[in-house]
Order: structure tokens, then sequence, then C-alpha cells
């Protein structure tokens, strides 16, 4: 379910896949039709080229040196989720079809496919932008700041909802940070057996976190002013999905 509050800024398809690879921790690569799981072992170049750690023994690094070059020889996979505890925790998906080439010891992945599922749909990333976006600033910092607004800060989090239209709010029994970006934050609203997110913009974009801190102000400031909602639902939500 979407709870539309209508058009907000969001970052573009190219910068999230860049943000999803700056910060993913682990992928898994499909290739000569196995498939594994690799944590800790990708760095991603300037450009938006994977470069992956493999053992001198691995499958991957045979298939790699055996396909023909320029053929999509492997698919690689990235999950976004979420740092907070919500119901699907799974933001995002990235996909990159494409081929691996032995490079300085390590597998450089050369993308000629790019494609991006949020909960909006998917879409197929323009490989010219792909390669010229760059992560948003927030990104690397963004699991710290949404795991200390959610656990030291669940007031502030309420509060925000006064900015939610209250059809979104209906039957919302937990309300819980979701994700923050320089264009602005989002809720998961949860509800008993259901859940949406919205959208509560910045009136510009943060390029820091000494930005991002002046822009949340701004938005408590107008939660402040604004009309109190009916209060959330106290409902147990265990076991529900």
């Amino acid at each position: 379910m979407d709870d539309g509050q209508g058009w907000t800024a969001a970052p573009a398809a190219a910068e999230r896949a860049r943000s999803m690879l700056a910060t993913a921790w682990s992928c898994a690569v499909t290739a000569d039709g196995g498939r594994e799981e690799y944590v800790g072992a990708h760095t991603v170049t300037e450009d938006g080229r994977v470069l992956l750690e493999v053992p001198e023994d691995s499958a991957l690094l045979t298939a790699a040196i055996c396909a023909p070059r320029g053929e999509p020889s492997a698919v690689l996979e990235f999950a976004d989720v979420s740092p907070v505890p919500v119901r699907n925790r799974i933001r995002a998906r990235l996909w990159l079809a494409g081929w691996f080439a032995p490079e300085d010891g390590k597998l450089a992945f050369k993308a000629t496919r790019v494609v991006l599922r949020q909960p909006s749909g998917a879409v197929v990333i323009d490989l010219d932008e792909f390669a010229g976006a760059a992560p948003d600033p927030l990104a690397t910092a963004e699991a710290r700041l949404l795991t200390h607004l959610a656990d030291c800060h669940a007031d502030a989090v309420e509060r925000l909802t006064r900015l939610v239209e209250p059809d979104s709010l209906h039957g919302a029994v937990k309300v819980q940070p979701l994700a923050v970006d320089r264009h602005g934050l989002t809720l998961r609203i949860e509800r008993t057996r259901a859940h949406g997110d919205v959208r509560l913009p910045f009136h510009r974009p943060a390029d820091d976190v000494a930005q991002l801190t002046e822009r949340m102000h701004v938005l408590l400031t107008q939660a402040g002013s604004a009309s109190c909602p009916r209060a959330l639902q106290r409902q147990r939500t265990d076991g529900d999905g």
C-alpha cells in the first residue's frame, strides 16, 4: 500500500542505486549457473564499476576468465535493508547484469544493464547516468542517524506525524523512521495488517549531517505548529504481516 502525499523531491534512480552500492555490505553473484554470496568483498569505483575480491580457486574467477568478453556473464544483486526494525525491511533491490574481468588481483565488473526495484516499481537506469551519479551525501551515515532517531527520539517521530495527512494515519499502530536522504525523511506507518510510507521533504537539500540537523529542526518546528492528529492506536502487532 502506498500512502501518497503528493510529489516530493527524492533521489533520482541512478543516485539511489549508487547509494545502495556505497552502503551495501554484501552482494549475491549469479554466474555460470551458480549463485554465491559475498560479504565485505566488494568496493565501488568512482564510475560505478564493482571490484570484487574472490579466492584464487573461486569458480567465479574461472568463469570470468573463460566467458566471452563483453557478454553478460553474471548478475549482481544488492538489497537495501532498513536499519530500523520494520515490517518488510527490504527497501529496494538492485540488479546489475554484465561481465567480469580480472584486474589487479580482483574481479572488475562492468555493468551492461542496471535495474532498481523500489516499492513504486522497477526502473532500468541509463548506464551513463549510473556512471555519472554520486551516492547521496548522507548514505553512509543513514543507518546511525535512523537508529538514533528511532531509539532516542520516539517522541520526535510521533510529533512529525502531525505533518502527515490524516487519511494516511488511519488505523496506524506504529510509526518508525524508514529512510533519510538529502531531500527528505520517509516514515513507515504500520497498521495491524498493513503498512504504508509517507515522505516529509526538506525545504532544501542537506549536503551533510550538520545541514540535516537544521532540516530536521525545521520539520519539527512545522510539526509543533500543526494540529495534533488522533493518537496512534495502541495495539499489539506481533505476528502481523
